[in-house]
């Protein structure tokens, strides 16, 4: 099972990571029709509907790979004080009630949402050369189905971590820097900081 959770939570992290190229994409786009808007005196129409797309994909499609992360917005104030069942409580709770049904809404109703966008070939109405929108609006269900996936797989852990009183491995991307191990690295104890500590308070005195 954990085996499986992993893997989930390795495609949810190539998916983000591959996605995250459009910033570079995006910041290309833009820098170019800076350049070209008032240097060159060639602005182009659909570059601010490609813009927001690009963006918009972006967020979409990150929107696993963050859950993946445990990187979503939550009230550590409290949260962080839980034991970890109490935390896996509430986040079981929040999951099904609101949770599901919201990604399952999002999958359904985008799906009919892109379909309809591809049977009219929908283009942008804000300009006149507005590009096509339903590539952009097919990111919609397959993003809530990704979002899906992986939050079923934070259910499991959920579940998991009520049984055994502790949270499973994830999947790690960047990590903090761990102060203990750098310590241990450079040969550094506590002692050796305070002495420090002290040393530079009484320079800072003698001053």
């Amino acid at each position: 099972m954990q085996k499986l959770l992993l893997f989930i939570d390795k495609l949810s992290t190539g998916i983000g990571q591959a996605f995250s190229w459009l910033i570079v994409g995006l910041t290309a786009l833009i820098s170019w029709e800076v350049f070209s808007r008032y240097a060159l005196d060639a602005p182009h129409a659909w570059a601010f509907d490609v813009m927001i797309m690009m963006y918009g994909t972006l967020f979409m499609m990150a929107g696993a790979y963050t859950l993946a992360k445990n990187g979503h917005v939550r009230g550590d104030v409290l949260y962080g004080f839980f034991t970890p069942r109490a935390q896996a409580s509430v986040d079981l709770t929040l999951y099904v009630v609101f949770f599901i049904p919201g990604v399952i809404a999002l999958s359904y109703a985008g799906y009919f949402y892109a379909a309809e966008s591809w049977a009219i070939n929908e283009h942008s109405t804000i300009t006149a050369e507005g590009p096509p929108i339903y590539p952009f609006k097919t990111i919609i269900p397959v993003a809530g189905a990704f979002l899906l996936v992986q939050g079923i797989v934070e259910i499991i852990r959920c579940v998991i971590c009520l049984r055994l009183g502790r949270w499973p491995s994830r999947e790690e991307d960047v990590e903090e820097v761990d102060v203990d191990k750098l310590k241990e690295m450079v040969h550094v104890t506590d002692e050796d900081i305070e002495k420090l500590d002290e040393l530079v308070a009484r320079k800072e005195a003698g001053k």
